[in-house]
């Protein structure tokens, strides 16, 4: 093509951005500082370089917990500023408490407030440069769907949900024969022969195709995609795209290819990352159920003050291949919940009672499947178990459902940190692919990633 696209980073080029530049301008902050202001407490030089490294350590743990790097958020100076000042609070409060790898409390106390200062005011100044220029539209993804029985407005809502700087400007519909309702008045409708003119003039970065390859590409338009990858211009699968972009896999869209799209991952085979995570379950199921006992005599006075009942339930689920255990849980509902038979859990559920509301914002009611973890019915993370009763409702609606089940049920999963809270076919069917994208791609990374969001749903009382 004579003329390139404008500029765009990817999401993992925005991440890694984000993390480089906020580690330099907060070393270059408190490096100035300590130049011009003789900042004695923190110094950047070789004798001491471990306290830089520990205070890198810190920060990105914690930057990641409190969610500086969720690209929706950090589109947005509002969250941006809350988020950064719990990070860099809580990152001068550690490393303050850890002496032996840190500099000893200066006598002036003057100096700790510097500290906070030299990390939050240079990284909010970043930030809003990022959100200012990089977040702006003229680093946007544009892009062009091609395809025929599809829903654009749920292909340009999915993506650009996910990804802020994602924007779908058109599409070219190859089959007229079936009606589509367009939402999106922003949206372009392209004639094939128009697609490299389109190209140029609304500086498109990618076309995506939602087509299947069989049928809806007519020799018109495949010749024009074959000239364009030849000339080294994107051009994309949309199921590719979509799983990429919303790490998801879209598995309504895949059909009858499932099983050769869907390749399992090896970790779900592999002896080490098993036994090794088979460890780690028990570790933190001993050291869970241990704090458990310890809070356990507030939770009962809270539930004889605020549940009036029983404190514990057990209920069936579904867990590995299919075989049904009991899970064990605090009790959030008031008596007899299901007296007109079992009925799915609802965002503000009426039947959930005040102490209730606590437990489950603050996760403490999951608590007692530590046990369950221990026992080995369920794992860390993984999928969350469902209900028989739904499990078989859900498994003739939604294709592929059952497939959840080839991995332990978790305490905390992938879905449960990135999707909604909702219930019925349509948000189940959405947690399915949160699902299937863990089984997919499951690894220590992606377990460790799940822990750190995990962190932020407890610490933003995001429970439901």
């Amino acid at each position: 093509m004579s003329q390139r696209p404008l500029l765009h980073f990817e999401i993992s080029e925005r991440k890694v951005l984000l993390r480089l530049l906020d580690s330099v301008c907060i070393l270059t902050s408190l490096g100035l500082i300590g130049v011009i202001f003789e900042f004695d407490y923190f110094r950047i030089n070789s004798e001491n370089w471990y306290w830089t490294l520990v205070l890198l350590l810190y920060f990105n743990f914690f930057a990641s917990i409190f969610e500086l790097y969720d690209l929706q958020k950090a589109s947005k100076f509002d969250s941006v500023l809350q988020n950064s000042i719990l990070c860099s609070a809580t990152t001068v409060g550690f490393y303050m408490l850890t002496p032996i790898l840190t500099p000893s409390l200066p006598d002036n106390r003057l100096q700790i407030l510097f500290f906070f200062l030299a990390i939050l005011l240079p990284l909010l100044l970043w930030r809003l440069i990022y959100i200012t220029l990089i977040s702006s539209p003229r680093f946007y993804k544009r892009v062009l769907v091609v395809g025929n029985s599809f829903d654009i407005n749920r292909i340009s809502s999915d993506l650009q949900k996910t990804d802020p700087n994602y924007l779908v400007v058109g599409y070219i519909k190859t089959e007229d024969q079936i009606p589509l309702e367009i939402k999106e008045e922003k949206l372009i409708r392209f004639e094939v022969e128009d697609i490299k003119a389109a190209i140029k003039k609304y500086h498109i970065n990618e076309i995506v195709v939602a087509s299947g390859y069989k049928r809806g590409l007519m020799l018109s338009l495949y010749n024009q995609l074959s000239y364009l990858l030849k000339k080294g211009f994107p051009i994309k699968d949309y199921t590719q795209v979509y799983e990429e972009v919303t790490q998801r896999i879209p598995v309504q869209h895949v059909d009858k290819d499932f099983y050769r799209y869907f390749p399992f991952s090896r970790s779900n085979k592999n002896t080490f990352y098993q036994v090794f995570f088979r460890i780690f379950d028990v570790v933190i199921a001993v050291m869970g159920l241990l704090f458990f006992a310890f809070i356990l005599p507030f939770i009962l006075l809270a539930n004889l003050l605020g549940n009036r009942g029983s404190l514990f339930y057990r209920q069936e689920r579904i867990g590995k291949y299919g075989d049904v255990f009991r899970i064990l849980k605090l009790r959030t509902m008031v008596k007899d919940a299901e007296v007109n038979g079992p009925q799915y859990a609802e965002k503000n559920d009426l039947r959930t009672t005040r102490f209730g509301k606590f437990l489950r914002r603050s996760r403490i009611d999951e608590i007692p499947q530590f046990y369950n973890v221990l026992k080995g019915e369920m794992s860390l993370i993984g999928p969350r178990p469902e209900r028989p009763v739904f499990v078989a409702e859900l498994s003739r609606a939604i294709p592929f459902y059952e497939t959840r089940h080839v991995v332990k049920p978790g305490l905390t999963g992938w879905a449960q940190v990135k999707g909604e809270y909702g219930n019925g076919q349509a948000d189940s069917l959405v947690k399915l692919q949160y699902d299937l994208y863990y089984i997919k791609h499951r690894s220590i990374f992606l377990d460790l990633n799940i822990l750190l969001k995990t962190f932020s749903t407890v610490i933003f009382f995001r429970g439901q």
